[in-house]
C-alpha cells in the first residue's frame, strides 16, 4: 500500500484521537447503542493485476482454457499481454494503467454495547469510479482489450469492537459485498464480428476491514476505516464471428468455427474512507 493511499487513513485517526471528548468525565460510561445513519468519503485502488490474460474457448464446451493458433499452429496472441488499456496494436506502444479514483458510500447500521465491547451490524451502497482493464495482443498485429467499471456498489457487515471510558472504539468488521459491474471491449480487429454477452452483471463477494471509530458528542462520532473486498465476476463475454475476415482466420480454423473470450473471474479492490455518523 502506497503512502498517499494510507496518508488519509493516518490523518483521519490523528483527528479522531484529537477529538477524543470529555463526554465520559461529564456523564459517565459512553453508550454506543442505538441506529445511526451517515457517509464515507475516501480513495478505491487495485492491486496489480499484470498476470492477468484474456482467456479463450475454442470447443464451444464453456471452459476458457484453449489456445488460439494459426494456420500454422502456433500461439496467435503470442506477443503477450498488459494489466491496463492498449495505446496501440503492438506491446511496444504500451498501454494506460488501471484507474484508481476516489468513492463515497451512505450508510446506516445498529450497535449494541456489552460492557466494553460492541457489537454491530452496518449496511452501505455508493460509488467507486474505478476501471480494472486488461489487453491481449495478437500477432496480426491487434489489440483487444476487455474494461470493467463499477456502476455502484454495497456490503452488508458485521461489526465488532472495543471502546474505551473516553469513547474511542476500535474495531474489525466483515461480510457480504456487491457490485453492478459494467463491462466494455475494444480491439483494433476490423474484420471480425465481436458480440459481447452479459456487459452488465452483477458481482457478489466479500469484503473484511477494520476502523476506528470515536464519540465527539452524545450524537455523533467520526473515524476512519480500511476494507478489502473481492467481487467474484466471471459471466461477461465476448463471442467472436466471422465479419469479413478468411476462412484461415485463427478465430475461425477451431473445433467449434468460432471463439469466445474472458477474463479472470475476480475482482479485488480496497478502500480507506473517513466516516460520520448521527446517533438516535
Amino acid at each position: 500500500m502506497h503512502f498517499n493511499r494510507i496518508a488519509p487513513l493516518g490523518a483521519t485517526l490523528a483527528l479522531v484521537l484529537a477529538a477524543t471528548p470529555a463526554l465520559a468525565q461529564d456523564s459517565g460510561t459512553v453508550d454506543w447503542t442505538g441506529p445511526y445513519v451517515g457517509g464515507s468519503f475516501g480513495y478505491n485502488w487495485q492491486k496489480s493485476d499484470q498476470g492477468e490474460h484474456l482467456r479463450f474457448d475454442t470447443d464451444a464446451d464453456g471452459d476458457y482454457d484453449d489456445v488460439v493458433t494459426t494456420t500454422t499452429g502456433a500461439n496467435a496472441f503470442s506477443p503477450g499481454t498488459c494489466g491496463g488499456a492498449a495505446r496501440g496494436a503492438t506491446p511496444v506502444q504500451g498501454c494506460d494503467d488501471d484507474k484508481d479514483a476516489i468513492g463515497w458510500m451512505g450508510h446506516v447500521g445498529y450497535d449494541m454495547q456489552f460492557g466494553g465491547i460492541v457489537a454491530g451490524v452496518v449496511a452501505e451502497a455508493g460509488k467507486a469510479y474505478i476501471s480494472d482493464s486488461v489487453t491481449e495482443y495478437s500477432t496480426t498485429p491487434a489489440f483487444y482489450t476487455m474494461t470493467r467499471r463499477i456502476d455502484w456498489n454495497g456490503n452488508l457487515r458485521a461489526r465488532l469492537g472495543y471502546t474505551t471510558p473516553s469513547g474511542i472504539m476500535p474495531y474489525i468488521t466483515g461480510g457480504l459485498a456487491y457490485a453492478k459491474v459494467k463491462n466494455s471491449f475494444g480491439t483494433s480487429n476490423g474484420a471480425n464480428s465481436f458480440t459481447q454477452v452479459d456487459a452488465k452483471e452483477d458481482a457478489w463477494g466479500w469484503t473484511a476491514g477494520g476502523g476506528i471509530e470515536a464519540k465527539v458528542s452524545d450524537n455523533f462520532s467520526i473515524g476512519a476505516r480500511y476494507l478489502w473486498t473481492r467481487y467474484n465476476v466471471g459471466d461477461y463475454r465476448v463471442d467472436v464471428g466471422a465479419g469479413s475476415a478468411p476462412a484461415t482466420n485463427p478465430f475461425l480454423i477451431t473445433p467449434s468455427g468460432g471463439t469466445s473470450m474472458n477474463r479472470g473471474d475476480k475482482f479485488d479492490t480496497q478502500s480507506v474512507m473517513v466516516t460520520t455518523s448521527f446517533r438516535f
